[in-house]
């Protein structure tokens, strides 16, 4: 078996450690290509095979994509958000160490259409607030929000100002919501949303839609949808005390 000396070890961890620096501080922001194999062994003055070593626990990290052929790149950092919580974007978004920023796409006052009333369940005659937005992080798109708000159960969002203020921190600062629903499925990117998200048509991406209620009666309904290969939702819970648990 071969051994590893010292020095070995400790070109590796200086090899990765500058790396590793330069991706999470930015300089290197996703999609940048890192140099070659050959390129980094000759500035190292070290074997290509190191080299390799460290381009594979970059990989296994999550913070490279190796391409045959291409290269190696930057990823586009993951984000991990708990299911059962409704989270703020702009946190997830800081949390990664980019600038957030949003633009309203559309915001619109109209009666409810037929079609709304299966998402969001409101009298035929209410009033919907129906709006869209882009979220990003950095320069690169997050996610595409579309909302409907029922003005019967949130008047003042009328008057609200959402170009100032994203629609779900003004609803959580102003609307005591009572009950929440989560639906999250995978769907093939439409043309619209890969325009806006500037993806390929039909790439996969995931969906998040979300109902809310408060003591007035339905307030919301939200669906989100991010590029796939960028999300990941993720939940935590324990094995029920009265029952016997199983893997």
């Amino acid at each position: 078996m071969a051994k590893t000396s010292v020095k070995e070890a400790t070109l590796h961890q200086r090899i990765l450690g500058e790396i590793e620096g330069r991706i999470v501080s930015g300089e290197w922001p996703p999609g940048h290509r890192l140099p070659f194999e050959v390129e980094l062994a000759a500035h190292y003055d070290c074997s290509r095979m190191t080299v390799n070593k460290v381009m594979t626990q970059l990989a296994k990290a999550g913070l490279i994509e190796r391409r045959k052929k291409s290269g190696s790149f930057v990823r586009q950092p993951q984000v991990q958000s708990a299911v059962l919580e409704i989270h703020d974007i702009r946190a997830e978004v800081e949390s990664l160490g980019l600038d957030y920023r949003f633009t309203v796409l559309r915001c619109v006052r109209r009666k409810a259409k037929p079609e709304d009333l299966v998402h969001l369940d409101a009298d035929p005659g209410n009033e919907f607030l129906d709006i869209a937005c882009i979220h990003f992080a950095g320069t690169h798109e997050f996610c595409v929000e579309q909302r409907l708000i029922n003005l019967k159960a949130v008047p003042d969002a009328a008057n609200a100002d959402f170009h100032e203020v994203a629609p779900g921190p003004w609803l959580l600062q102003h609307v005591p919501w009572s009950t929440a629903e989560h639906r999250i499925c995978a769907v093939s990117a439409s043309r619209e949303i890969s325009r806006i998200l500037g993806v390929q048509e039909r790439q996969a991406c995931l969906v998040v839609e979300r109902r809310t209620w408060s003591k007035a009666g339905p307030v919301t309904y939200v669906r989100f949808t991010y590029p796939g290969d960028a999300h990941a939702f993720v939940a935590r819970f324990s094995p029920s005390t009265d029952l016997d648990s199983g893997l």
